[in-house]
């Protein structure tokens, strides 16, 4: 439960840093570069021991619907920000910031929506076999709050995808293409 605690409070002081950035005008290429860095470190902290939690073998660990986190999705996520982490690393060499776009930022919420969802998952999980829950209402909750981390990750996913080819497109005449 801590873990979902402090997961929230990244994840809110987070917004409240673009907030105030944007509201007080001070943004700057240095805050854009560094926010994507920290948004990484933070998915590296939480997915690296999602898969190695779903994969020790017991019920409590799976995720809903998808059993063991697969390879392939890990790949497809900690992918994806290695390449844009590198494009822009090459494009800031030419004089060019590449800020946090849409697709990025709505990515970075399906993302954030299924971690903060895995995090607080786990504990109820566990503390409901442990305290015996069944009935009705952890039936509904258990059904809600599974479908809830299931379609957030797969929707994370296509948004991983969608945004990596969204930022190639909109940036390509940093690599010599003209739209």
């Amino acid at each position: 439960m801590m873990a979902f605690v402090l997961f929230v409070v990244a994840g809110l002081s987070d917004v409240w840093d673009g907030y105030l950035a944007r509201r007080y005008d001070l943004i700057t290429d240095m805050g854009k570069l560094l926010d994507p860095i920290a948004d990484k470190l933070l998915l590296v902290a939480t997915f690296v021991p999602f898969y190695v939690i779903s994969r020790r073998g017991t019920e409590v660990g799976l995720i809903p619907w998808w059993g063991e986190m697969p390879m392939w999705v890990m790949i497809v996520i900690f992918g994806r920000e290695l390449f844009i982490t590198l494009f822009r690393s090459y494009a800031a060499r030419r004089g060019v910031v590449i800020p946090a776009g849409k697709s990025g930022k709505r990515k970075a919420l399906f993302q954030a929506l299924f971690m903060g969802g895995l995090l607080l998952w786990y504990p109820v999980k566990a503390l409901a076999r442990q305290r015996g829950w069944e009935g009705t209402a952890w039936t509904v909750w258990s059904a809600f709050h599974g479908t809830w981390v299931a379609v957030t990750l797969g929707v994370a996913i296509v948004l991983t995808v969608y945004s990596m080819l969204d930022y190639l497109w909109s940036y390509r005449s940093v690599v010599g293409i003209r739209g």
